[in-house]
């Protein structure tokens, strides 16, 4: 019997609780007691991508999207393509032995109840053997989903403490050479594969497959942590990061713009939603029609996004990376392909380079064709390398991109936002 809970997402994987391996090859661990997993500083200074797991098999649901395969079907994909650790252990290192997201951390984005109200749902599916489910019958927990989310913050948690220790490292034996050129190497990104996903969760209220905000508490966490006083969200899922954008609409500290398809989940994201007080103009969304595609993601890039962190020149740069805009995923109505994600991942990294010493993380949102989506991911980590992409789809066979429209769109938010 399943049970629909009073808290306030739709509903393919069957549940094979497969057990969410890492790619083969070197491991970075430490203690899991320890406040934060920093790597070695030799590390620190070699490495180019370091990334985390937290697959969360047990919150699964038969025949749900949002499914425990997800995770796998990206570590299979990364290791089918040769990117792992052990083929590239100069460039790719894994972080394990990162802790749960403390409570602290998590209250400085949602109210003390509604962390209690998860806790005691995921208690109550733990002892009745059964889901619990909220908004309408399509985000389920589990016994284990307070705490799998608890995890996959706390990964993000860790890869933004490693990413700015890195940085910070670079600056000071910059400052400490003779050499006019600086720091030579190139810059730690971060890539937390983990879930449940977190941008459509409000401070007060589950929803859109999402618990506990990730994104939105790493900007905290790197906010109060580390001095970092000008974040920048870019969330480019196929949906509106509602619950990241209701997190900080009145903060002019973080800069949150989200690209997503008009009219899908969740109905919010209309290009006047600029944010309020304060935070007026920190808020920039980007409503694309249905079909858009791979020109329409680049010129987004280019006229919207990177103007705006120009402009903002942010301390560190967060990304929602969801990979339902890909023209395989079943839940919406974009068109973007795998070497889209690599051309924004590639773009992204030059601008946190070139305006915050190269401190930037991507968080696992959206993306639900198993394929798609570890192609996708692969793309990204190639992207993030600096190499091009691997993409052996014909573009000719899908739709074409409705580029008058588009256009429209563009314009408008550039006019809003004086861009």
């Amino acid at each position: 019997m399943q049970t629909q809970a009073t808290l306030q997402t739709p509903i393919c994987c069957r549940s094979r609780q497969p057990v969410c391996r890492a790619a083969a090859g070197p491991v970075v661990t430490a203690a899991a007691a320890a406040p934060s997993v920093l790597l070695p500083p030799e590390t620190l200074r070699s490495a180019r991508l370091l990334y985390a797991t937290a697959g969360a098999p047990a919150h699964t649901y038969p025949g749900h999207k949002e499914c425990a395969e997800r995770v796998p079907a990206i570590l299979t994909a990364l290791e089918h393509s040769g990117m792992t650790p052990y083929e590239r252990p100069e460039e790719l290192v894994q972080l394990e032995g990162f802790s749960a997201a403390p409570l602290e951390a998590v209250l400085a984005v949602h109210a003390g109840k509604y962390a209690e109200a998860l806790e005691k749902l995921s208690r109550r599916a733990a002892e009745s053997g059964q889901p619990q489910f909220v908004e309408q019958e399509t985000t389920y927990l589990t016994g284990s989903t307070y705490s799998d989310a608890l995890l996959a913050t706390g990964a993000a948690l860790a890869l933004v403490d490693n990413v700015v220790a890195a940085s910070r490292q670079r600056e000071a034996e910059a400052a400490n050479s003779s050499s006019s050129g600086g720091s030579s190497g190139s810059s730690l990104a971060a890539f937390a594969i983990c879930r449940p996903p977190g941008h459509h969760c409000t401070p007060s209220m589950p929803m859109g497959f999402c618990f506990l905000g990730n994104a939105a508490i790493a900007a905290r966490h790197a906010q109060r942590a580390h001095g970092l006083q000008r974040v920048l969200i870019y969330d480019f899922d196929v949906h509106h990061g509602n619950g990241t954008q209701d997190a900080f609409e009145d903060d002019p500290d973080v800069l949150f713009i989200s690209s997503h398809q008009s009219g899908a989940y969740p109905m919010t994201g209309k290009v006047g939603e600029v944010g309020t007080g304060a935070g007026e103009g920190a808020t920039i969304n980007i409503p694309l029609p249905g079909d858009s595609g791979h020109n329409a993601a680049l010129e987004v890039f280019e006229t919207i996004v990177a103007p705006a962190a120009q402009r903002f020149k942010p301390d560190i740069i967060l990304v929602s990376a969801g990979f339902d805009a890909h023209w395989r995923d079943p839940l919406a109505g974009l068109q973007f392909r795998t070497s889209t994600y690599n051309a924004l991942s590639a773009s992204l990294k030059q601008l946190a380079d070139q305006l915050c010493g190269g401190r930037i993380v991507f968080l696992l949102e959206g993306g639900y064709d198993l394929k798609a989506l570890g192609d996708s991911v692969v793309n990204t980590f190639l992207g993030v390398l600096g190499e091009g992409p691997v993409d052996p789809f014909n573009p000719d066979l899908l739709r074409d991109e409705p580029t008058d429209k588009v256009q429209h769109v563009l314009q408008e938010v550039r006019r809003i936002h004086g861009l």
